[in-house]
């Protein structure tokens, strides 16, 4: 994942986020998201943190939004006889961790299952 490589690049080289903020002039925290990928990073911040940690640009810049999605239930009518689909472009690193995410909750809803099932034998 890129936002991981910035993470790990920039605390290789001992920089905060603060630092890393002041760089791009936005605060902390907003800088802070777009390490985790939640919004975008402009071409022009990307050049800023290439510079900022020494790296060739091509080392660290985010690969572009590949992921699109359809929703089968996002087709509506607008009573004009005019269907509309809704197609949606999701970053690669939101769709890891959310599979990421799905993983855990298998693995949770499992444990209960068998909490459950531990806990009604007992009542018997």
């Amino acid at each position: 994942m890129v936002q991981e490589k910035l993470k790990t690049l920039r605390k290789q080289r001992g920089l905060s986020q603060e630092k890393m903020s002041k760089i791009l002039s936005t605060d902390p925290s907003n800088y802070s998201r777009k390490e985790r990928g939640e919004i975008g990073i402009h071409e022009e911040e990307w050049q800023k943190l290439a510079d900022a940690l020494n790296v060739p640009l091509e080392e660290i810049k985010e690969e572009k939004l590949s992921g699109s999605v359809h929703n089968d239930n996002s087709t509506f009518n607008d009573n004009s006889g005019n269907y509309y689909s809704q197609y949606f472009n999701i970053p690669n690193s939101i769709v890891e961790n959310l599979q990421d995410y799905i993983s855990l909750l298998k693995k949770e809803v499992e444990h209960l299952k068998k909490e459950n099932k531990n806990l009604k034998s007992q009542r018997k």
